[in-house]
């Protein structure tokens, strides 16, 4: 989007426009273009509108039911943080009794609407024009925030006790761009970010697999999953983080959250007999590497030293892990596989691995499976050796 398609787009016929089109369907795009020309529209309105259409029903995964009140670009949708999660981050402001908070580089709001919602003042600061424009529309419902179009780095911190940073990770734009691999690259920089945070109570919001050996020793790192996607790695500096607490690993599904927390990095559980169960650890406990934490609730150990697997000989239910009874250990060799699979007539079968060099959908073709049955397949090393376990879901 430019600035031409926002100002068609901010008028009183684009805004109606947009909240009347019907559910985006690909296939009936041609068909809409041609009846919205043939009502009068230009074309560019007709894209301008169309393209959020679509935007606002990819947008429903983050922001549920809120998705279409609220205007997007593609480059914002995708780094946006989800509503339940930006939630969760607004909460910690409360709880440290902020009473303004600065979102620098606010994107297109998601954590700047959590953080007012709860009534607290924002700041928000981007520094992509068209974006600070669809941020504006986006918390208009909000009298005590100010958007500003500014560069994030230089903007005036008077009388604001709190900073709150998701720093773009992406080329700038507003459409398709591509992935930062340079921490320094960042807008703002990390190193600005963390700078803030020896100063003041900052969040930082960053990607999961950030470098774990540039966390600052003085802040909170939480990695958060929803459901079991692995989306964000914050970190919580003075105020905001949470006493004794340096790892912690959130998940979030659609029956509430769950969190793990340590003063530290975990040590790995010792590796131990399979059991009668195989535990998978969510994609946070495994980040925050709290593998060791979490296999002492579960009474479990390691299925083979550095893999990610726990197994036990009886199953606790627990949010920070799939768990899998054993069925049987089935040879290792495809061949021999794929005549045991046969055997057992598993037409359907979901291929997980760890600690092993296979392709799980080229392995799928190759094994040719057919009949009614349906397992799970683990892949992976077993005391140092090479397995594939027969498995099935519990729960």
């Amino acid at each position: 989007m430019d600035s031409a398609e926002l100002s068609l787009l901010l008028t009183t016929e684009g805004l109606r426009l947009v909240d009347s089109l019907p559910e985006y369907s690909a296939k009936g795009a041609v068909q809409q273009v041609a009846a919205l020309r043939k009502a009068g529209h230009s074309p560019e309105l007709v894209a301008a509108a169309l393209t959020q259409s679509r935007l606002r029903q990819k947008a429903r995964a983050k922001f549920g039911g809120f998705a279409d009140r609220l205007l997007y670009t593609q480059a914002g949708l995708e780094q946006a943080t989800r509503l339940k999660v930006a939630a969760l981050h607004a909460g910690r402001f409360r709880d440290a009794g902020v009473r303004r908070v600065a979102d620098l580089g606010c994107g297109l709001g998601a954590d700047a609407l959590a953080i007012a919602a709860l009534g607290i003042p924002v700041l928000a600061v981007e520094r992509d024009e068209v974006t600070a424009a669809l941020a504006a529309y986006n918390l208009a419902a909000f009298p005590d925030v100010e958007v500003v179009h500014a560069d994030a780095e230089s903007v005036s911190l008077e009388g604001v006790d709190a900073v709150y940073l998701d720093p773009a990770r992406r080329t700038a734009g507003t459409g398709e761009t591509s992935r930062l691999t340079r921490p320094d690259d960042y807008s703002p920089s990390v190193g600005f970010a963390f700078g803030l945070g020896e100063r003041m109570p900052v969040g930082v919001k960053l990607g999961p697999g950030f470098d774990r050996e540039q966390i600052p020793g003085s802040a909170e790192a939480q990695w958060v999953s929803v459901d079991g996607q692995l989306v964000e790695m914050g970190l919580w500096f003075g105020a905001l983080a949470r006493s004794g607490v340096r790892r912690s690993a959130l998940v979030v599904r659609e029956g509430g959250s769950a969190e793990l927390t340590a003063a530290a990095d975990s040590v790995d559980a010792e590796v131990r007999p399979l059991g009668e169960f195989v535990y998978e650890p969510d994609g946070s406990i495994i980040r925050a590497r709290l593998i060791g934490a979490l296999a002492e609730r579960l009474d479990a150990g390691m299925l083979s030293a550095g893999i990610a697997y726990l197994t036990a000989d009886s199953v606790v239910e627990t949010p920070f892990a799939s768990a899998f009874r054993v069925r049987e250990r089935l040879p290792a060799s495809e061949t021999a596989l794929k005549r045991a699979l046969r055997e057992r007539r598993i037409g359907t079968l979901e291929i997980k691995k760890r600690g092993v060099d296979v392709d799980p959908a080229a392995l799928r073709t190759r094994l040719s499976l057919k009949g009614p049955e349906s397992a799970t397949l683990i892949l992976t090393r077993v005391d140092g050796a090479h397995e594939a376990l027969l498995v099935d879901r519990v729960g």
